[in-house]
């Protein structure tokens, strides 16, 4: 994983530095989350991302939702990257982990919904150690 530094961004047209804390719940709140689910998911996240200039900075899990911190370009379009993570992920980590349908529901893994945070509020360092803590008790 990239060490999160202060330097800028930049492109052809802008200079940027963009950091965002996205929260994805489990559909109805089920404890499914694994270690091994959590890494493919990571996996999935990190192939997706690439196509929209998005870059994983820190990414945890708890037993029904995932926090992940990552880089954006001010070209990329968020919210068409999310759905599209969240479509390709619940119907490969569904496949790939037969035991996650035996809890019966609907075809969603995820949500609908999303938290989706700037962090230009706080230091990065202490987003990141949050993000890391996350999940500490329950293993």
């Amino acid at each position: 994983m990239v060490d999160i530094n202060r330097k800028l961004d930049s492109n052809n047209h802008s200079v940027f530095l963009m950091y965002y804390h996205l929260v994805l719940v489990i559909k109805y709140r089920k404890k499914v989350l694994d270690d091994p689910i959590s890494r493919r998911a990571k996996e999935i996240f990190e192939y997706i991302a690439s196509k929209y200039n998005i870059t994983l900075q820190e990414w945890n899990h708890e037993q029904d939702h995932v926090h992940i911190l990552f880089k954006g370009h001010p070209n990329s379009e968020l919210s068409r990257f999310i759905n599209a993570y969240k479509r390709a992920s619940s119907r490969l980590l569904k496949k790939e982990f037969p035991d996650i349908r035996k809890k019966r529901w609907k075809e969603s893994f995820w949500s609908r919904s999303f938290c989706l945070l700037t962090t230009g509020g706080a230091p990065i360092d202490i987003i990141k150690k949050y993000i890391q803590s996350q999940g500490q008790k329950a293993r």
